[in-house]
């Protein structure tokens, strides 16, 4: 019953916000697009659900989000193009950088399901529909709240030349990325090496989950870029970074990593040192 509650939460609030930022809407031939994409976002979703379910399988949970990332960025383009009769060098540049981020993560974490076999966090989940939908549908939310910013400028009917804030966001999103790389191939090279051991070196000697920050980071600065489309109720869009910040440490990140970390070393002193010396998210700075 509270999936079906959830599911419906979902739908509601993410129309919702639709509507908030519809006002300066650019059309797809008759209809806004910003409707349109939200429509698509959840139908992928719904698509890709129903073959998971059938055969019981998670493995395309993770390339779902970055299917739809890209098809939501190629949308935008065409209906930008189709309104226009060109796509602007914002809008280029927003494309390509949700699209970097996208094929790079995506691509990670569907090979690391497929040489594992297995996520388990679907072990018991994909067992059940409304659970198992429910997943999806979220994970269709979690792709709505981190183009916000994005829908908002590519259905923008504005055309903005580049500012200091798109400049800034931009460098912002340029760090954010790179830390989470490195973060991540850091500590894919440590655990080649140090199976069963925490790393506390690199980027990771400055926060414990420095991936997590830069993904962050990355979708702050598209929400940095995004203000200069930005009026009215419209300022809803930069709730964007804070949901992320909130879902990658209370709900599906940090929070499930620090109770696995616990478990694993928690009786370590040099893993408790760690954690009293180094912060949780936020890097230190000195």
């Amino acid at each position: 019953m509270k999936e079906n509650i959830y599911s419906l939460f979902i739908i509601i609030i993410s129309l919702f916000l639709t509507y908030l930022i519809s006002s300066d809407s650019i059309f797809f031939f008759d209809y806004k697009s910003v409707y349109v994409l939200w429509l698509l976002i959840f139908i992928i979703h719904i698509l890709v659900f129903i073959p998971s379910y059938i055969y019981q399988t998670e493995h395309y949970f993770d390339l779902t989000g970055g299917i739809t990332f890209i098809s939501s960025v190629l949308f935008l383009l065409l209906s930008r193009y189709f309104y226009f009769n060109s796509i602007d060098n914002v809008s280029l540049i927003v494309s390509l950088l949700v699209s970097i981020w996208t094929i790079r993560l995506s691509s990670f974490l569907f090979l690391r399901v497929k040489k594992v076999g297995k996520d388990v966090r679907f072990t018991e989940i994909k067992k059940d529909f409304k659970r198992f939908l429910f997943a999806f549908l979220l994970s269709g939310f979690w792709v709505f709240m981190c183009l916000l910013p994005t829908i908002v400028i590519m259905t923008s009917s504005v055309l903005i030349e580049f500012n200091i804030l798109i400049i800034l966001g931009i460098i912002v999103w340029i760090i954010g990325f790179v830390f989470e790389i490195v973060a991540d191939m850091q500590k894919t090279e440590f655990n080649k090496k140090n199976k069963g051991k925490f790393i506390s070196s690199g980027l990771w000697s400055l926060s414990r989950h420095p991936n997590y920050f830069g993904e962050f980071t990355l979708w702050t600065g598209l929400a940095i870029i995004s203000i200069s489309f930005l009026n009215g109720v419209m300022y809803v869009v930069l709730i964007s970074p804070i949901f992320i910040y909130l879902l990658l440490t209370k709900v599906s990140g940090v929070n499930l990593l620090e109770d696995i970390g616990e478990d694993r070393w928690g009786s370590e002193k040099e893993y408790q040192d760690y954690k009293k010396n180094t912060p949780v998210f936020f890097p230190k700075l000195f």
